[in-house]
């Protein structure tokens, strides 16, 4: 775990006013959170902002100022085993968690410890692919707290393979159950040199796509490498558990969906089945965009904002 609360770079620059530190889970893992005032005035409520795997708060920096102007304040965190909270095994590379209940645990004592107490409401999620899958879980128990839900590109099924969420289920608990949940599924450590941006899978924004690797290469103990038998095998059973119709009976909060229209990391089919069966839910493809819609060119990014402004309340001034 890093002591600094922030780690910038002279182009991203940590947001004005913005403050940060450290929790302690129930577990004993120590995660950092930050939190970023409006910037803009009339206040309209807080966002609490969740990444995706491998993410860390000072890549939403661009965002997070987005959203500040809006007269928005932003509550954040690193997930468990990535960023500059805690890792989870002895290699900090593996992208490793046991269970997504984890990290819902860990946002349920974020909001109670820190968000309510100090955060105006109304309150807000904004979350992207892992982290949308993250809040999805969490939705039955955020219900009385969260006025309203905008998720990227939910991590609910990969792209590329022919197999199905069950089998990928079943192959990752099998390999578990060996003892092999700490293996890589795919990739392995980060990287020395970044991928050629003709190679990236995220982002169609060269400047953006260059912050953002400049940011880990900086700063490699905020990255991480692959995803291990253990992570897919506990995204997969969040996966399922969120798909299920008695589970989906239980989410009552207004959700907004956002899919990438050009999206090689996660499937558009089991988002679009998901939005139709949600009571509350709505979908919106934002064709040619990839994967990383936040980290988008501006083409995208600016009509991303223009369906959260017409969603949030207030929000589009």
């Amino acid at each position: 775990m890093m002591s600094t609360p922030f780690h910038e770079l002279a182009g991203n620059p940590v947001p004005e006013n913005a403050t940060a530190g450290f929790f302690t889970a129930s577990d004993g893992k120590v995660l950092r959170h930050a939190f970023f005032p409006a910037s803009a005035r009339p206040f309209k409520g807080t966002v609490i902002l969740l990444p995706g795997r491998n993410e860390c708060i000072e890549k939403y920096f661009e965002t997070i100022r987005d959203l500040t102007a809006r007269g928005l304040a932003v509550a954040t965190l690193d997930w468990r085993g990535q960023g500059a909270s805690d890792r989870l095994i002895k290699d900090p590379q593996r992208g490793y968690v046991r269970s997504f209940f984890d990290y819902a645990n860990d946002l349920d004592q974020f909001f109670a410890e820190f968000v309510l107490p100090d955060c105006r409401g109304p309150y807000y999620v904004l979350a992207h692919s892992a982290g949308a899958l993250v809040a999805l879980l969490a939705a039955p128990a955020l219900a009385n707290r969260v006025s309203r839900m905008v998720l990227i590109a939910p991590f609910l099924m990969v792209t590329g393979t022919t197999l199905t969420l069950t089998t990928i289920r079943r192959l990752a608990t099998a390999l578990y159950c060996l003892g092999l949940g700490r293996l890589y599924v795919t990739g392995g450590p980060r990287p020395l040199q970044r991928y050629p941006f003709a190679s990236n899978k995220l982002t169609s924004d060269p400047a953006r796509y260059a912050r953002n690797c400049e940011l880990y290469e900086a700063y490699p103990l905020l990255g991480l490498g692959g995803p291990t038998v253990a992570w897919i095998r506990a995204a997969a059973e969040a996966s399922a558990t969120v798909q299920d119709p008695d589970f989906i009976a239980k989410i009552q909060t207004p959700i907004l969906i956002v899919a990438a229209g050009a999206d090689e990391v996660v499937a558009f089919r089991p988002i679009e089945d998901l939005a139709r069966r949600l009571r509350n839910g709505s979908l919106l493809t934002i064709y040619g965009a990839r994967h990383e819609i936040l980290q988008e060119a501006d083409i995208f990014r600016e009509q991303f904002f223009a369906a959260f402004d017409a969603f949030i309340p207030g929000s589009g001034g």
